[in-house]
């Protein structure tokens, strides 16, 4: 598929916020450059969403897909019904509030919706699953799907990757190259079961759910590593699979709009 320059897709990205300090004396939103780059880069253009839940469906009106991104905080327990077992477990209720908003209405149009890390697993709780609210504790087994700390490097941070397997028959297969291959992974929680018309799509050696997606939805699919790295041929596909999913959604809302015109001006005698 070719995507035209002045005919991109528009691509909703959700933020990131913070109480002030640090960088403002007052509350502030923020987001690594690479998830606006990396759609920029293949054909998209990336709009920043930030948390007006009142504005959703002015938002939704904008954009042809949702990107909801991960970040340093959790979903809330009892959204899946459970109480909070895990003091690890951090909350972000207006962000949580919004981005509920955002892809409730996604799925709602049927409008392409790609969920990162954090945004796999509300995308699981929203189509009734449940997660893992901390995998040390669940798993002591486990592999480390965290970054942790590291004195020894000029970072400060040791970076956690590992192998995935993708399972044969899902959506995801048949965008990526490769069934097993290495990815990043910053998370301490994961999805545990599925709601209703998912499926999990991507596993590590461990056992862990690393991808899920909704089978009666054009393109609902979640990950728990970030592909917006491109840190492999792999995460390229993915993230140009779902531009391209997004431009297919515009071109049919574009043509979805003339035929409603015409049959306007029709019934007007024009």
């Amino acid at each position: 598929m070719s995507i035209t320059p002045h005919s991109r897709p528009v691509i909703g990205v959700t933020l990131d916020s913070e109480e002030a300090g640090g960088y403002a004396d007052y509350p502030w939103y923020a987001l690594r450059q690479n998830y606006m780059a990396s759609l920029a880069e293949l054909g998209a253009v990336p709009l920043a969403l930030p948390h007006h839940g009142e504005l959703a469906d002015e938002f939704l009106a904008l954009c042809d897909g949702i990107i909801v991104t991960g970040g340093a905080f959790d979903v809330p327990p009892e959204l899946f019904n459970e109480q909070q077992s895990s003091d690890q477990v951090r909350l972000k209720p207006a962000r949580t509030l919004f981005e509920s908003a955002i892809v409730k209405g996604a799925m709602l149009r049927d409008m392409p919706l790609l969920g990162i890390c954090g945004g796999e697993q509300l995308l699981a709780v929203l189509t009734g699953g449940t997660l893992i609210q901390h995998i040390p504790d669940a798993l002591p087994d486990a592999l480390e799907h965290s970054t942790t700390a590291d004195t020894e490097n000029a970072g400060g941070k040791k970076r956690a990757r590992h192998p995935i397997e993708i399972l044969e028959n899902t959506r995801l297969s048949k965008l990526v190259s490769a069934r097993t291959y290495e990815v990043n992974s910053s998370h301490h929680q994961a999805v545990k079961t599925l709601g209703s018309g998912c499926r999990v799509n991507a596993v590590s050696p461990d056992g862990v759910i690393e991808g899920i997606e909704c089978d009666d939805y054009y393109f609902c699919l979640g990950v728990q590593w970030h592909p917006e790295y491109l840190q492999n041929e792999q995460d390229r596909q993915l993230l140009k699979a779902f531009v391209e999913a997004a431009d297919d959604y515009k071109n049919a809302r574009r043509s979805s709009g003339k035929a409603m015109a015409k049959a306007m001006n029709l019934s007007h005698g024009k």
